[in-house]
Formats: C-alpha cells, structure tokens, sequence
C-alpha cells in the first residue's frame, strides 16, 4: 500500500518509488537506529546530472494524536517544505517523497530532494574567510536574510525544531552592491506547526542561539532584522 506520494508523475507512483529505492550512492548520513527503526541518506545523481539526497528509512515513524499508530516522519518533512515554498522560505527542491506500508504492516518511506547548488552552510561560509572577503556590509546583509527568512517561517506558525546552524545554509553571488544574498533551512524532520508564531519562534531562537557562533553584536543585528519582519519583539531570547 503507498500512502502521502509526491512526484512529477503522479500515475507512476508505485514505480517511481521503487526506482529511487533501487538507487544506492555515497552515505552522506549512515543508516541509524532511532524512533524504532532505521534512517540514512544517499547522495546520487540523476539522468540530468543532478546530484539528489535519498532520504531512506524504514519504521522510522512520529506518532501524535491524529496519528496515533505512527507516519514515516519523511511525510512530515514533505509537508514541512511544501508549506515553506507557500511562505517563501528558501528549501531544497522536492523531488519526489512516497511512503509503502507491505504486507508485514512495515514501513519504507523516502524523501528525495535536490542538492542546494552553491550554499554552504553557514559556519562553513565563516570558516572559509567569507566574512572578510566579502566585508561587514554583505555580512550585515546576510544576517539580515537569515533573520527575514527565519520571521517568515514563524509568521506562518511553523517551529523547525531542530534549528542548529548546521542547518542555515548560505550563498552570496556576486561583489559588493550587485552582490545577492540567499538562505536555505534543511532538514525539517522534526518540525510542526504551533497554535502561535510566537510559540514557534521562542522554540527556534532559543535553539538556534544555543547551536550558533554569532557574537553578542551579531546576534543584536540578527534580532534587529528578525523584529523588523516579524513585527514585535520576542523577549527573553536575544
């Protein structure tokens, strides 16, 4: 039985599912034990040369209470980044995400997603000297995206849950004014939507203070740009 399926080609389900589960690539994340079952991600690459991330999990399932006999958790995620495209936050491209349950009343799910061309994660960005290379106006700027993107996200009353900087991911094209500044969230496995946008960014920024290397003055701008698009402040979290 497929459940919850996402693809191009909506009459090809079944096959699609089984092509993607067919393909083997690097282990960019080795298969782990948790929620009761099995997790890992692949990186492979498509007839067009793309390279793609294959979420691959079997019983890896979330409960709640409208759930209460368990989802592959790839279906929340799913959901998690159609909602962010609506909101205009920068996610990978959602290839295709499809989830079978056989005979053995056992879960398979994959999420398959398109690799985020030119980004780096954004410690990466720091590590590499992109600061000074590209000077504290662009870096005011990139502080200034991440914190819209962020306020956008939680405007919508989505809380990302696991909200490290490993997950804020980072691309600055061209030079000084004509420079362009993009930001990307992964990683959604773990997000819901809350009764209040404030009940999901206290959550997120909490975290993401917690996991970050910004200074005192950065994280001071961030909140600056992060207030100006959310419209009010969040006390207690900068």
């Amino acid at each position: 039985m497929a459940v919850d399926s996402v693809s191009p080609h909506p009459a090809a389900t079944e096959d699609r599912f089984d092509f993607y589960w067919q393909q083997q690539g690097e282990w960019v994340e080795e298969p782990n034990q948790r929620r009761g079952g099995e997790s890992g991600v692949q990186r492979i690459h498509d007839a067009k040369g793309r390279t793609l991330y294959v979420k691959r999990q079997v019983e890896h399932t979330y409960r709640s209470w409208r759930y209460p006999l368990g989802r592959p958790t790839v279906l929340r995620e799913r959901d998690a980044l159609l909602a962010m495209n609506r909101l205009s936050v920068g996610v990978p491209e959602l290839v295709y995400c499809g989830a079978q349950q056989g005979a053995d009343k056992q879960w398979r799910a994959l999420l398959v997603t398109a690799a985020l061309e030119r980004f780096v994660e954004i410690d990466s960005w720091y590590a590499a000297g992109e600061r000074d290379v590209q000077g504290e106006a662009i870096h005011d700027r990139v502080l200034e995206s991440i914190a819209a993107t962020l306020a956008r996200m939680h405007l919508g009353r989505w809380q990302h849950g696991c909200l490290y900087a490993k997950h804020v991911f980072v691309r600055v094209t061209g030079k000084g004014d004509s420079a362009q500044v993009d930001v990307a969230l992964l990683d959604f496995e773990k997000s819901r939507q809350r009764l209040t946008a404030r009940k999901a960014a206290s959550h997120d920024l909490k975290q993401l203070r917690r996991h970050s290397s910004w200074n005192t003055d950065d994280w001071t701008k961030l909140n600056y740009f992060y207030e100006k698009v959310f419209g009010s402040a969040i006390k207690g979290l900068w």
